[in-house]
């Protein structure tokens, strides 16, 4: 791994990491209107995503949701936000169970579409079949983990990443008990650890690639394409393609499925891009497939690594007030859980 520069800036934790969780919600809203659509239909819709606009004809999941508006990134990285608060930097495995199956009976309630993932909902539905918690992620290799795992990138320092995968495990374990799941989740919770750190945009990262390397060994193996190997072609590949190329470039190379080893690749891939960081998130929002996880992962690493100067001010006045966010005390709690580490 490369070493950590010291930015000679006013970036510091605190600005640092409530930059990675506003970048994360920002992202989100951002791709809210095409999450699940193709191409062409959020050509039609949108053209290019230039801001926070609202659900167009194409979107289901999302349909009438004003701009921006977050999904279920946002809110559940919340919910691990407040479960490691509440357990003092652990996920209890039956806890955060209960919490997302009451999270996705109030969506529910609502009439929300915008449910649980495949991996996520199939460790819920065994353990309301009586699957033991601790048990029932071990199929889960999709980005659900991964979306979520901002919080835990802030509450543990970027110094030992087998200790930061260690932690990643743990708040994965219920629904991404997998290589795939737990690399993808590392890779993001790394970045975000080591832009806090101070890291450049290039060593962050060097650190998402070394945590996918180690989170890849961990869980219940099940095939699928290395996310590491992914990440070093991909972060070397995208640079090279032109500007106007990239969107196609992402949708047909690297992938934007819910797949860790697609949407996590596609996240990072964008984040190696040398352009101002809402308008690599407007370049998440337009790729097609999972726009919004991509969107908010990417996000949730570029403000760790430039800090508050990465949003506007008036995008980030938005998406809080739009949502009644309020991310100061989640922040200023994991990072005392950071320094307690």
């Amino acid at each position: 791994m490369t070493t950590l520069s010291t930015r000679q800036d006013s970036v510091t934790h605190q600005t640092a990491a409530l930059a990675a969780m506003t970048g994360l919600a920002i992202g989100d809203a951002l791709g809210m209107p095409t999450q699940s659509m193709s191409l062409a239909q959020i050509r039609a819709d949108h053209g290019r995503i230039t801001g926070f606009v609202d659900a167009g004809p194409h979107q289901r999941i999302a349909a009438g949701m004003p701009a921006g508006t977050i999904t279920d990134d946002t809110e559940q990285a919340v919910l691990v936000a407040e479960l490691l608060l509440e357990g003092r930097g652990r996920l209890h495995p039956t806890r955060f169970a209960e919490a997302l199956i009451t999270w996705e009976r109030a969506m529910e309630a609502k009439g929300s579409l915008d449910l649980l993932g495949p991996s996520t909902k199939t460790a819920v539905q065994r353990i309301l079949d009586g699957v033991p918690a601790s048990e029932a992620g071990s199929t889960g290799t999709t980005n659900g983990a991964a979306m979520r795992i901002t919080p835990v990138g802030i509450a543990v320092p970027s110094v030992d990443l087998v200790r930061l995968v260690d932690a990643v495990q743990n708040a994965s374990r219920v629904t991404h008990d997998t290589g795939l799941g737990i690399a993808g989740a590392s890779a993001i919770a790394a970045g975000v650890s080591a832009g806090i750190d101070g890291a450049t945009r290039a060593e962050a990262l060097d650190a998402a690639i070394a945590a996918a390397t180690i989170g890849t060994h961990r869980g219940h193996w099940i095939a699928g394409a290395d996310i590491a190997a992914r990440t070093t072609w991909a972060i070397e590949y995208l640079p090279t393609v032109p500007p106007a190329d990239r969107i196609d470039a992402v949708s047909q190379l690297i992938g934007t499925s819910v797949a860790s080893q697609e949407s996590v690749v596609a996240a990072l891939a964008l984040v190696s891009l040398d352009e101002d960081p809402w308008e690599t998130l407007c370049t998440a929002a337009s790729i097609g497939g999972d726009t919004d996880t991509i969107a908010a992962m990417a996000g949730a690493v570029l403000g760790a690594v430039h800090g508050p100067d990465a949003w506007p001010s008036d995008a980030v006045d938005a998406v809080t007030t739009v949502n009644h966010l309020r991310l100061d005390p989640l922040v200023d709690g994991l990072l005392a859980l950071r320094q307690s580490a």
